[in-house]
């Protein structure tokens, strides 16, 4: 079982910027693929950015060149930097750890920061 545990969302202007982090509780941290999605009122959980193990990253179309998403896989952390904020990215974000290999299929979430950006 990981148990993986959000912090840094918060109010901000648009504009303005947040950086999220992502803390994992699993000594084999490196073999997950790593995401933050989001999930504002009434619509459904999206992805915003993964990386993998090799450090490829993904993003939404809505948040490319605005987004950065890294990890530390020493640190057991992946961090999401949201910079020009809208407010169209108000949403519960969501840190997901994914694994899908010869130990089998695995799938976490944490239980998501507040994210909301407003004058």
């Amino acid at each position: 079982q990981v148990q993986l545990v959000e912090s840094g969302g918060g109010l901000v202007q648009p504009g303005g910027s947040l950086r999220l982090s992502c803390a994992a509780s699993t000594s084999i941290f490196s073999i997950y693929t790593m995401g933050w999605y989001r999930q504002a009122p009434g619509k459904q959980r999206e992805l915003v950015a993964n990386i993998t193990i090799g450090g490829s990253t993904n993003y939404a179309d809505s948040v490319k060149g605005r987004f950065t998403i890294s990890r530390d896989n020493a640190k057991k952390m992946v961090y999401l930097q949201m910079n020009s904020l809208k407010p169209e990215d108000t949403a519960v974000y969501y840190c997901n750890a994914v694994y899908s290999g010869p130990l089998g299929h695995s799938d976490y979430w944490g239980q998501g920061t507040q994210v909301t950006v407003s004058s």
